[in-house]
């Protein structure tokens, strides 16, 4: 049986990442991308400033620029409509801060999962796995918010908490809530395609991500069916509701009000601290800290979450665009 390895996201305007942790560069290519679309390059070079690590306080010390070169598909700064191809260049990696866990599988980390799925796997900083592979996430979704910035599409991101002090050797999860606005009503599709299915699936994808709602989410089991009916009303010459607590979506379709979700985010499973595992012949074996990493993925996380919704929604407005004449 062959599949396709899932290292794309999207449809008409999608992402195909590639790259490891510590491999020479990261990178992607965006399809899907209309012609002739004014490209602000410094806007990306920003978002990914708002991601790379090195920036001190919970995030990682790995001191990488994150400067994104641009290899095709953008001339003079304008789209031509054929597929941008970039790369992030990995310059501060360190290799061999992982040679000693070649053999070993670390608690809630990817590596016995990868090895059993390929027979082989990349050690140095978790490969494949590594949230540095976010990155190229973050160029596809900044130059997606480009394009919806000029449909009067905004999206915006941010803890819903501070994150609490963490304490020495240790690390702290977190709660990234999103809100999406200027969407008009209609975008995504009946059953399998839903808006809300696909933000979904987008967010879960980020590292350390392991929990999704949208709108009420969890807490509608606190209330009653009277209590959290989104009622229509008209409002000047269009139809909205009086409260939002589907989130912007219904039936899985946009309904015109500002999409709202929240994203969880586990604590960082590296610990500076002696952590047990085992190694590949299920021995026991103490891991003893190395290398560097977050304490805690939230305000690195925000502009990644931002990125993946920008890429899911501008998706859905070319796919609307394309459902009727």
């Amino acid at each position: 049986m062959t599949m396709a390895h899932k290292n794309r996201i999207g449809n008409l305007f999608s992402l195909t990442s590639f790259g490891e942790s510590h491999g020479p560069a990261i990178g992607g290519v965006v399809d899907g991308m209309p012609a002739g679309v004014e490209i602000d390059l410094e806007l990306v070079q920003q978002e990914l400033s708002r991601r790379r690590p090195g920036q001190g306080g919970t995030s990682s010390s790995r001191n990488e620029t994150d400067e994104v070169e641009i290899l095709s598909g953008i001339m003079n700064g304008v789209t031509l409509g054929t597929p941008i191809g970039f790369i992030i260049r990995n310059r501060d990696h360190r290799p061999e801060d992982y040679y000693h866990l070649k053999d070993v599988y670390r608690p809630s980390h990817a590596d016995f999962t990868y090895q059993a799925k390929y027979g082989i796997r990349d050690h140095r900083g978790g490969g494949r796995a590594s949230a540095r592979e976010t990155a190229a996430r973050v160029v596809a979704g900044a130059l997606a918010k480009q394009v919806l910035s000029q449909l009067g599409i905004a999206i915006t991101a941010q803890p819903v908490t501070d994150v609490p002090e963490i304490p020495a050797g240790d690390s702290r999860g977190g709660i990234v809530t999103c809100v999406i606005k200027g969407v008009e009503p209609g975008l995504g599709e009946p059953v399998f395609g839903k808006l809300s299915a696909q933000l979904a699936e987008a967010m879960i994808s980020i590292p350390a991500a392991k929990g999704f709602e949208i709108g009420l989410g969890f807490d509608f089991v606190n209330h009653l069916g009277s209590e959290v009916l989104d009622k229509f009303i008209l409002k000047g010459d269009k139809v909205t509701t009086e409260t939002n607590f589907s989130g912007g979506i219904q039936g899985g379709i946009s309904n015109g009000n500002d999409i709202t979700f929240n994203v969880v985010f586990k604590p960082v499973a590296t610990l500076m601290q002696p952590v047990e595992g085992i190694d590949s012949d299920g021995k026991p074996v103490t891991i003893e800290p190395r290398g560097r990493h977050d304490t805690c993925v939230l305000p690195r996380a925000i502009p990644v979450v931002e990125a993946m919704a920008a890429i899911v929604v501008l998706d859905n407005v070319l796919i609307n665009r394309a459902a009727r004449l």
